[in-house]
């Protein structure tokens, strides 16, 4: 498996259904990893794009358990939960915490693969979304707290006179302030920094 490319993870304590399963995903053109149990995904979980296909019934660990302590980390994943038998409280259960399909075994090939496919989507837009708010989250960090309380009034579309007249200070302080900020954001127009201030 090369750097950066998406994993699908399979963890079913059914030797015999990991096997068929990575052999399905595998036909589907998906780089496949294989776990046994719960503990010994969480014990070597690859770090990059993926998404998690889950057996619910386990010893130990259950697939509900896995899911919520996945969804707490600091790298969720979406996962695809198969089930032996269709359990309604426990699907209603999954989708509620995130899951992205509840399929009964024997699954499917198409509708597993269209799953898969579902579940890794939501990763990478899940992963894009993350990184620009680290990336905005950082350049915040750069502002001095003058800056960043000039541009929080400037998000919220007062003028320079006003906000000089909030902060008991020149309207060309406020000037040179908004400048800096602005900068340091990386953006073009006050309408870009309304966007960006509005999705933190």
């Amino acid at each position: 498996m090369q750097d950066g490319e998406a994993c699908v993870s399979v963890v079913d304590d059914d030797e015999g259904v990991l096997r068929s399963l990575a052999r399905l995903l595998k036909s589907g053109g998906y780089a496949v990893r294989t776990f046994p149990s719960s503990e010994k995904f969480l014990e070597a979980r690859p770090a990059g794009p993926g998404c998690l296909v889950l057996d619910l019934s386990m010893p130990g660990l259950s697939g509900l358990e896995l899911q919520e302590r996945v969804s707490r980390s600091e790298n969720p994943c979406p996962i695809v939960f198969l089930s032996g038998e269709s359990d309604v409280p426990s699907s209603v259960q999954a989708m509620k915490g995130g899951a992205v399909d509840f399929l009964t075994k024997p699954v499917i090939r198409e509708k597993l693969l269209e799953s898969v496919r579902a579940a890794l989507a939501k990763d990478a837009a899940g992963r894009a979304e993350r990184e620009r708010s680290d990336s905005v989250a950082s350049r915040l960090a750069t502002l001095t707290p003058r800056e960043h309380e000039v541009l929080r009034l400037v998000a919220e579309g007062l003028l320079n006179k006003q906000i000089a007249a909030q902060l008991g200070t020149a309207e060309k302080t406020v000037k040179v302030h908004r400048a800096r900020a602005i900068r340091k954001m990386e953006v073009g127009s006050v309408a870009e920094l309304v966007r960006l201030m509005a999705n933190l």
